[in-house]
């Protein structure tokens, strides 16, 4: 057994994407953005002592700040990452409609004696391309053929293929569509616990000092902000990525009806 194939690429893919979206957001975290917010902090409680009529301002430093706004990113760019391996693949797999894999004059028909010809170039491809949706549809079809001899049932394998593929990449997309959900979920723990910290300081408040309160109202508001925000660019994205995926099923359906069913003769 080789042992490579039974490695799941994907899974560890996955998971060192997310270490490496964790390490880099969390970098630019712990260097940049918490530094340079709580600097921007200091001199605005400055100006305020000095002037109270001051209107504090907004920075974007200080909107990012918080780890729920650090989750939000960690995910987003680990959701990327995965969108951009799987649009890889579906861009390599949507090549192939472009050459001939079959190989033979535009105008011959295909009957029962060609299809161990047919086979045999099929099985020629190179290996990291054999498990690709279209060389295995042509595969099955031109099996189901040899094997039965009716174009009908050819032609049914091929869809069956095509519609599994369809059902598999439809429930690979489950993962994305999981971080999708957890982003403005994250935004929301971010929302509870700035409410739940303004409510605590509402003695202090009440004393006249509402800069706790404001500081945790402001956590509650700019994490849900982030939050929908980066939801929203990533459903864009997931919706591009489906859209890439069904194209490239369709395609390779028309590809095999084009260059292999129309072809089949029985007789």
């Amino acid at each position: 057994m080789n042992s490579r194939k039974d490695i799941p690429t994907e899974l560890i893919y996955q998971i060192f994407s997310l270490l490496i979206a964790f390490i880099i957001v969390h970098s630019v975290y712990i260097s940049v953005i918490r530094p340079q917010a709580d600097s921007f902090i200091q001199q605005e409680h400055e100006m305020m002592l000095a002037d109270s009529s001051y209107i504090q301002k907004r920075n974007f430093y200080v909107v990012v700040r918080d780890y729920e706004q650090e989750a939000c990113f960690i995910l987003m760019f680990w959701a990327f990452s995965i969108m951009g391996f799987k649009g890889f693949l579906s861009w390599k797999q949507n090549q192939l409609l472009n050459d001939d894999l079959l190989k033979l004059p535009i105008d011959l028909p295909i009957g029962p004696e060609d299809t161990k010809l047919l086979l045999k170039r099929l099985t020629e491809l190179p290996a990291n391309i054999q498990h690709y949706l279209l060389p295995k549809a042509l595969k099955v079809t031109v099996q189901r053929f040899a094997a039965t001899r009716n174009v009908h049932d050819a032609a049914t394998a091929m869809r069956d293929v095509c519609e599994s593929e369809s059902q598999r990449l439809e429930t690979e997309l489950s993962i994305i569509r999981y971080i999708a959900w957890a982003i403005p979920s994250v935004g929301f723990i971010g929302t509870v616990r700035g409410i739940g910290d303004a409510l605590s300081q509402a003695n202090r408040a009440m004393e006249g000092d509402i800069t706790g309160v404001t500081e945790s109202l402001g956590v509650a508001f700019n994490s849900t902000f982030i939050a929908l925000v980066i939801s929203i660019l990533l459903m864009f994205f997931i919706h591009q990525l489906q859209l890439l995926q069904e194209r490239l099923v369709l395609d390779s359906e028309s590809y095999c009806d084009m260059n292999l069913i129309t072809r089949l003769r029985s007789l």
